[in-house]
């Protein structure tokens, strides 16, 4: 079955038609539910540009403190971030929030949105990221098969895999 240039190419259930029940099983879902309100993404902006103190993500990322914990406890249940203890001279202990290896797999959608944001923003001030290191090099998203080649959309494939059997 082929598909259009601008669309993947849907196999199994998915193609005919029949999506009930995906709902609980939609990565895009699961996700958002985690990380897909504005206050999460910007907490979670700030967490890739090393913003570590609640305080500090409050403030930085423009929230209320209510909203702030309530996000950061969404990140860490989510295992995205976690809490690790710090503690001042002459004070009581506090916590300080770290994205986790599966916080920083997010990197990637975190480019895309900066993608995407600039394409919106045109040639208004620009926020670049570069590559470092001595390569200076713009940094941007890219899809890719384990195999490493680049995949466009229109050689992209979705179908629901059978759960496994124990």
């Amino acid at each position: 079955m082929s598909s259009a240039p601008d669309a993947m190419t849907l196999l199994g259930r998915l193609a005919d038609g029949d999506r009930t029940g995906y709902r609980e099983v939609c990565p895009i879902e699961r996700a958002l539910d985690t990380i897909g309100t504005r206050s999460a993404l910007i907490i979670l902006r700030e967490a890739f540009w090393g913003t570590k103190r609640f305080e500090d993500f409050a403030q930085r990322a423009g929230v209320t403190e209510q909203i702030a914990a309530t996000r950061l406890k969404q990140l860490v249940d989510a295992g995205v971030m976690a809490k690790q203890p710090y503690k001042t001279p002459g004070q009581r202990t506090r916590y300080e929030y770290v994205l986790t290896g599966r916080g920083r797999q997010l990197f990637p959608v975190l480019v895309s949105l900066i993608e995407f944001g600039l394409l919106l923003q045109g040639d208004a001030k620009r926020l670049d990221l570069i590559h470092g290191e001595g390569c200076g090099a713009s940094v941007v998203a890219h899809v890719q098969c384990v195999e490493g080649h680049t995949v466009p959309l229109a050689q992209t494939e979705a179908r629901i895999r059978p759960r496994r059997k124990r």
